[in-house]
């Protein structure tokens, strides 16, 4: 049964109140595991809220500059919705270690049945479909690949053709739990018959893929611009969203454009489903159909995501696994 989001916000009768932002300090924990309060508070690294809060999700992580203002105008519309636990990692990694079986983060014990997983890869909600805990989906904004330099772009790096060069330092995601690298990336090197000059056919997570020339990342959107910047990586591929954020940050690097349709544009989109064993089926109705409202698209826009389209915007059945 298909199910439009935007008739979701008119069976549910989301209210729409004005928008209260309130700064938050990091205390110190991982902003990767956040507990958004209605009324403005974020809390950092309460893991234990993933049992008890009153929406649950477990998202790809390369989306974690959105998350403040989004789920702060969505609380601001649902302020019955008191605490909103999100946690924005490798989705491949949350399928894996934190729904498939037991979790830990930070030595803590992690809830293995959020309300809402979204990723990039439309095969992780296959597996949940095949598990039986998932059966619905759809994709609610779109990204594209991009490369990161430092600022100024001191080694004149034009486009994806240049990291067959030998004098640059890459940084790049890992193709063990990175989907941007594991789906999109590496198969951008591929189509330009790049990928072994590039990896050396390496698997691994933290690791010289080619000693002094191509490091794998463990968390791509937090360590490549961290290496450009202490020049210890003169490029790195991420996504578009990436770049945004980090100049926004004032950080010291730049991007530069991959071509279409190199870029994967039209491959990447981010899908999203309710898990049947969540805890709150109703809130994570009502957060879908946020996401199909205008205000919910402009959010992701302004942060340099593409919008999502009508028909994408409706949950549909998640196709079998070939």
């Amino acid at each position: 049964m298909k199910h439009s989001i935007q008739g979701w916000v008119a069976v549910l009768g989301i209210a729409v109140l004005p928008l209260t932002v309130a700064a938050a300090e990091d205390d110190g924990h991982s902003n990767d595991y956040r507990t958004f309060v209605s009324g403005g508070t974020i809390d950092y690294g309460k893991i234990g809220d993933s049992y008890t809060a009153d929406l649950v999700m477990y998202l790809a992580g390369n989306q974690f500059m959105v998350m403040e203002e989004l789920i702060q105008d969505f609380q601001s519309r649902n302020p019955d919705i008191g605490k909103i636990y999100v946690e924005t990692i490798p989705p491949g990694q949350i399928l894996k270690g934190q729904i498939l079986q037991q979790g830990q983060i930070e030595g803590q014990d992690t809830a293995m049945n959020p309300d809402l997983y979204a990723s990039v890869n439309l095969g992780h909600l296959k597996a949940l479909k095949a598990k039986g805990v998932m059966s619905d989906y759809m994709i609610y904004t779109h990204n594209k690949l991009e490369l990161m330099v430092a600022a100024g772009n001191p080694k004149g790096i034009k486009g994806p053709e240049d990291l067959g060069r030998e004098d640059l330092v890459q940084s790049h995601p890992n193709p063990m739990t990175e989907g941007i690298f594991k789906f999109y990336g590496s198969q951008m090197l591929r189509n330009m018959k790049m990928y072994d000059r590039v990896t050396a056919g390496a698997e691994c997570s933290g690791c010289w893929a080619v000693k002094g020339r191509t490091w794998f990342t463990k968390r791509h959107h937090r360590e490549t611009p961290a290496r450009i910047e202490a020049g210890e990586a003169d490029v790195g591929i991420v996504w578009t969203t990436e770049v945004v954020h980090a100049k926004a940050e004032n950080r010291k690097v730049d991007g530069v454009p991959i071509p279409a349709p190199l870029n994967m544009q039209d491959k990447v989109g981010y899908a999203i489903g309710p898990l049947q064993t969540g805890r709150n089926a109703y809130n994570a109705m009502r957060y879908l159909a946020y996401l199909g409202t205008p205000e919910a698209q402009a959010i992701y826009a302004k942060y340099g995501f593409g919008e999502a389209s009508a028909e994408e915007l409706k949950l549909k059945p998640i196709p079998e696994a070939n």
